[in-house]
């Protein structure tokens, strides 16, 4: 289940950053504390009040635990692809494999083109991240360019 973020999702949040495998292909690979995250959290929802979307916090609809986010971003941090919005994820180790990433980023997909109106978004990734880029072949993004609505045939 995917919703806005809370107070008690810092700490959960903050143990899936601390996680130097988890963080190995975001950005320079430098894993992030509480505090860090806290700032992180603040600022997904601070981009849900001035851009409409935002990063949502991925909850295991069975016990309620916070597995990680999904969702939309501007990626100022590479202003070479802007104006853009990107589709991301990130999920807890124990997680993985599940295809929990995937439905949660097909959600997404969905809330950005039937409830914003986008009408393209990218996913970022770094070279050799395989797992990122199944992903997104499976949302039907394509290496270098951006996906927009799928047609239905």
């Amino acid at each position: 289940m995917q919703r806005r973020w809370r107070g008690e999702d810092v700490a959960p949040m903050a143990s899936v950053n601390a996680d130097p495998e988890v963080m190995r292909w975001i950005r320079d690979g430098s894993v992030r504390d509480e505090q860090q995250t806290l700032d992180g959290v603040q600022a997904w929802e601070n981009e849900w009040e001035s851009q409409g979307f935002g990063l949502f916090a991925v909850e295991i609809r069975s016990t309620g635990e916070m597995a990680g986010f999904t969702g939309l971003s501007v990626p100022n941090f590479l202003p070479e692809v802007l104006p853009a919005v990107e589709i991301g994820w990130r999920l807890g180790r124990s997680h993985w494999g599940q295809g929990m990433a995937t439905e949660a980023a097909a959600a997404a997909v969905r809330f950005a083109f039937e409830e914003r109106g986008l009408e393209r978004i990218v996913s970022i990734t770094q070279v050799g991240n395989d797992a990122s880029e199944r992903i997104m072949t499976k949302l039907g993004m394509h290496p270098g360019f951006s996906a927009g609505p799928r047609r239905r045939q």
